[in-house]
This record gives structure tokens, sequence and C-alpha cells, in this order.
């Protein structure tokens, strides 16, 4: 499998014939460089954790470019059903979307979720994290935007996450010290792949306070460049 960061919360997971890109936020993205549909090259799928519009992103337009299918929580598939978006699978939290190549799981996530794009706030349903359950490589846990929450422990319990997709940058997600304790005290990561940060000036810049806070599990984070790409 491999995991390649663009940027924010947006990844672009390649496992057997399938590619998924997750939370394609591109084209809007200050830090992210080229162009949104080159980097969604061979898209099979777009999985969302929620509807903010830094994270439904390019998602009609790599829809429309790629003929990817959309899986997200049924209120974000009935808005860009109306935005021309019409091959989508909708979910809630515990269910679970099942394709050729993996399977992947709605899980809870603490935050919120609408969108501006229509001039006013519709509301999307409930944000989520994403399980992903390849047939062949190990279990990708994407936690979306959210803070720490006690119930991380069954989703380890249920799924037991070997890479795990982590939001530091604080003031929207988990800050540092946080996102880190999340990983110690609930998860057994492998690889931990920080993100949701350095996007914009009000979250953190950089990925070091993170390291740092996971002690003796420091080495276990990977953070990537925008761009830059891991295989596990």
């Amino acid at each position: 499998m491999k995991i390649t960061w663009l940027g924010h919360s947006a990844f672009r997971i390649e496992t057997g014939n399938s590619v998924v890109m997750v939370d394609p936020f591109l084209s809007g993205n200050p830090k992210f460089e080229g162009d949104p549909l080159e980097a969604a090259a061979g898209a099979t799928h777009i999985a969302l954790t929620h509807g903010h519009d830094d994270h439904i992103g390019d998602t009609v337009a790599i829809a429309e470019g790629t003929g990817a299918q959309l899986i997200a929580c049924f209120e974000i598939c009935q808005y860009l059903a109306g935005k021309g978006l019409n091959d989508f699978e909708p979910a809630n939290m515990g269910g679970t979307i099942y394709t050729e190549d993996f399977d992947v799981t709605f899980v809870r996530a603490d935050h919120s979720s609408a969108t501006l794009a229509d001039g006013g706030i519709t509301y999307l349903g409930n944000p989520c994290g994403l399980v992903f359950r390849p047939k062949d490589g190990p279990t990708v846990y994407h936690m979306g935007d959210t803070d720490i929450f006690a119930d991380m422990a069954l989703v380890n319990e249920l799924y037991k996450p070997d890479v795990g997709i982590v939001p530091i940058g604080d003031r929207f997600t988990m800050n540092p010290r946080s996102a880190a304790l999340a990983c110690r005290r609930y998860f057994d990561f492998s690889t931990v792949l920080p993100c949701h940060y350095m996007t914009f000036p009000l979250l953190e810049q950089s990925a070091d306070g993170f390291v740092a806070a996971m002690g003796d599990r420091g080495d276990r984070v990977k953070a990537l460049d925008i761009g830059g790409s891991v295989t596990v």
C-alpha cells in the first residue's frame, strides 16, 4: 500500500487496483502545488470524513474527471448529488462499505460538519473517522477532524489499525500533545502520519511538537512533505 500526503487532511491511498482520494482539498489549499486532477489520476474512489469545505474540496471535479465513486455519510452524498454527482455510496457511523480491494468503516469523530459553499450554513450530517481495511495490506485509520475521546479504545479493539492518520494542528482538532496521548494511550500504530497542520496561520506550523510528545514512539511518526509518500 502506498500513501501520499497532499496537504491538510488530503491523502491518496493506493491498494490493489484501487486509488482512494481522502478529503481532497487541493485547489483551495495554499500549500498544495500542482493540478488536482493530476494528483487524482486513476482515482477509483473518493472518501470524505465530513462536510467542511476544506475536506470536500475538489470532490465533484475529481469525480467528474476520473469517474471515481464517492464514499461519504448520507447527508454529504445527498448534498453533492444536488451538485451533479451521481455515483456514490452513503453510510453513517458504525456502517461499512465493501469494495473489491478494501472495506471502509465509519467511526466516531468529535467535530462538526457543514458547508458555507451556498452562502449559508448547510448541515451535512455527522463527522466521522474512516477505517480502511484492504484485502492485502495494513489497516489504516484516518481520524478525520477530531478531539481525543475515550472510545478510541473501542476503535482499536474492533479494528486494530496499523497506520494512524492523525490531526495535530490545534484550534479545530487535537493539538500535538493530545494527539500524541491519543496515539500512545489507545493505539499501537506502527506508522503515524500527522495531518491538518501548517495549512493556515491559525494551525500548528510543524510536526516537531507532536514527534517530541510521542516520546519513545517518535520514530514511528512520518512527517511527510506535501506530495511525499510512504509504502506500508
